[in-house]
C-alpha cells in the first residue's frame, strides 16, 4: 500500500481463544496513517474469520496506545485530494469502518495506556469494552484541529457521559481515564504495566461463554453504534470542515511545532 510493511504494522497472536492484536509502530507513537488503518482492518478481518479466537484485545506497543491521526499524511494534504477522498482518510482506510463490517459480531476490547488522542479515541469508544492503564491521558483533538467534535460527542452519549461529552467535544482538553471511567466512557481502569493483563481476564470471562449468545449481543450493540455515529458523520460530511482555513492554519500549526493564528470562522 506505501512505503509501510503491513505485516510489521500490526501484530496478530492467539492465546486461549483470545486474538491479541498490536498497534507496532512506536517511533511514531502508533500514529495512525493510512496504512496502519488499513493493516488493523486486516488484522480485524482476520480475527473476525478465526475458528480459535472468540474475543480480541487491541493494544498498543511503546510508550502509547497513540496518538491519533498520522497529521503529516492525513491532514495536510492538498485541496484536491480532500475532494477526490471525502476527507483526510485515504482510500480503504476509514477508521469508521474498523468494527461495523464484520460477519461474525465478535467483541474487542481495546486496552489503551500512555495517550489516545484524536482518531484513536475513535476507536476506543467504538470497541465493545476499553480497559485502560491508570493515568493514560485522552484528548479530543479533532475540536481544536478545526475537523469537529461531533461523531465522539455522539459516541460518548452512546456510552452514557451525558454532560461531560458536551464539555470534552467543546473545549477539547486532555482528560485522565479516571474522569472518563467516572462518567461512564471507560469500563475498568488497571494498575499501572497491568492494562493487558486486566483485559485478558476480561476477555476469558467472556470467552466461557457459548460465542453464538456473546456475538448476539455485540450486533446489536454495534448496529445502534453505527447508526448514531453515520447521523453524526452525515452533519460532519457536509460541512467539510476539511477544507476550512482553520482546519488548515490548525494542522500547518501543528506539523510546524508552533501556536496557530488566530482562527478566522472560514
Amino acid at each position: 500500500m506505501s512505503e509501510e510493511n503491513l505485516d510489521d504494522l500490526v501484530h496478530y497472536r492467539v492465546e486461549d481463544q483470545v486474538a491479541i492484536i498490536t498497534l507496532n509502530r512506536p517511533r511514531k507513537l502508533n500514529a495512525f496513517s493510512d496504512e496502519l488503518v488499513y493493516a488493523l482492518g486486516e488484522a480485524l478481518y482476520r480475527f473476525d474469520t478465526d475458528e480459535e479466537a472468540n474475543v480480541a484485545i487491541i493494544h498498543g506497543n511503546g510508550r502509547a496506545f497513540s496518538s491519533g491521526a498520522d497529521v503529516h499524511q492525513r491532514q495536510l494534504r492538498s485541496r484536491e485530494e480532500f475532494l477526490k477522498l471525502g476527507g483526510p482518510q485515504g482510500r480503504g482506510s476509514n477508521s469508521g469502518d474498523l468494527f461495523i463490517k464484520p460477519i461474525n459480531w465478535k467483541p474487542v476490547i481495546t486496552a489503551p495506556h500512555g495517550y489516545v488522542l484524536g482518531l484513536a479515541f475513535g476507536i476506543i469508544l467504538e470497541s465493545d469494552l476499553i480497559v485502560a492503564e491508570e493515568g493514560t491521558k485522552i484528548q479530543l483533538t479533532e475540536t481544536s484541529r478545526g475537523l469537529g467534535g461531533s461523531k465522539y460527542w455522539s459516541l460518548m452519549q452512546f456510552r452514557g457521559a451525558n454532560t461531560f461529552a458536551t464539555e470534552i467535544a467543546l473545549t477539547g482538553r486532555f482528560f485522565s481515564v479516571e474522569e472518563g471511567h467516572a462518567a461512564g466512557i471507560i469500563d475498568r481502569v488497571a494498575p499501572k504495566g497491568q492494562h493487558l493483563e486486566v483485559a485478558m481476564d476480561l476477555a476469558l470471562q467472556i470467552a466461557a461463554n457459548p460465542p453464538l449468545s456473546v456475538r448476539a449481543t455485540v450486533r446489536t450493540r454495534r448496529l445502534k453504534m453505527e447508526q448514531i455515529g453515520r447521523e453524526a458523520q452525515a452533519q460532519l460530511n457536509a460541512q467539510k470542515l476539511f477544507l476550512t482555513e482553520d482546519f488548515h492554519e490548525a494542522a500547518s500549526a501543528f506539523a510546524e511545532k508552533r501556536k496557530p493564528n488566530k482562527f478566522k470562522g472560514r
